[in-house]
């Protein structure tokens, strides 16, 4: 089996995480180990610019058969 990871997620309307706000959705991938991928979730995560109280991503893997 193969994994392929994927950054997902982008800005919401509140801290409750609940709610993203339309087009600031982001997929970023897919990344082939889950070194790269969580590098370009901390670059993402930490960019100037991001508003840390209500901006999440999250690192989702898929097997590929």
């Amino acid at each position: 089996m193969t994994m392929r990871y994927w950054i997902v997620g982008g800005e919401y309307e509140d801290p409750d995480f609940r709610t993203l706000i339309p087009g600031s959705e982001t997929m970023a991938g897919p990344f082939d180990c889950e070194g790269k991928a969580r590098n370009e979730w901390m670059r993402l995560t930490y960019s100037p610019g991001t508003d840390p109280a209500n901006t999440r991503y999250s690192i989702a893997a898929e097997t590929v058969h």
